[in-house]
């Protein structure tokens, strides 16, 4: 039993949707609010499985829903509804955590099936949202490359250094650094010591984390 909890600014919208998922042998409505805040807070004390949530929630209340979700209950997914939005706002709804989104245009069928899916952690996106959200994590893989070139040119890395930063960060000893790069282990010791120095840390596995955390 999927256990629904619906968030729609108008109270009449709420009972016509609890109407239509009545008659649903796998749906079971357990609540229903017209505010961000009295959803967010119902729904703490509540057994949800999918919060089902409008739009048009003032002043982005969705997508300060999704989020405020995300924190109390982060097992609990939530699809929105009634998105008429560009692919821009599609967007923003899955960043912030949305499991789905069901267009104005969508029939009930497709509605249920947005919750069944939502609840099995699944999602059907649409080819125009699929080729947006690629476009998107290019975006955010480019953004992350020049933020972690921009700190290596700030350390004044060089490249050999860089090298041996990498195998720091695949936890290597001197020895083995110095048998992948073919250099005396001496070398190894002096570009280990130069890279503490201009990373500002103490210790190898500083350096490592530093690279870890430049990279996430």
């Amino acid at each position: 039993m999927i256990k629904v909890y619906l968030v729609h600014e108008m109270p009449l919208m709420n009972n016509v949707l609890a109407t239509a998922l009545e008659d649903q042998a796998d749906i079971r409505v357990v609540g229903k609010a017209t505010t961000v805040e009295e959803a967010v807070e119902k729904i703490k004390y509540s057994e949800v499985d999918v919060i089902l949530a409008s739009s048009g929630l003032p002043q982005q209340g969705s997508i300060r829903l999704i989020e405020q979700v995300r924190e109390e209950k982060p097992k609990v997914d939530l699809v929105v509804i009634g998105v008429t939005e560009t692919r821009e706002r599609v967007l923003h709804y899955v960043e912030a955590g949305a499991s789905g989104y069901v267009s104005k245009d969508s029939s009930i069928e497709e509605m249920i099936e947005a919750i069944q899916l939502a609840d099995e952690d699944k999602a059907v996106v649409p080819p125009e949202i699929a080729g947006a959200l690629m476009d998107r994590l290019s975006e955010y893989a480019q953004i992350f490359a020049d933020l972690e070139m921009g700190v290596i040119e700030s350390a004044g890395l060089t490249d050999r250094e860089i090298e041996v930063l990498e195998l720091l960060g695949r936890n290597l000893t001197n020895n083995e650094i110095a048998g992948k790069l073919v250099i005396e282990v001496g070398t190894v010791k002096n570009h280990v010591h130069s890279i503490l120095s201009k990373l500002n840390v103490t210790s190898r596995n500083e350096a490592a984390t530093y690279l870890a955390l430049i990279r996430r």
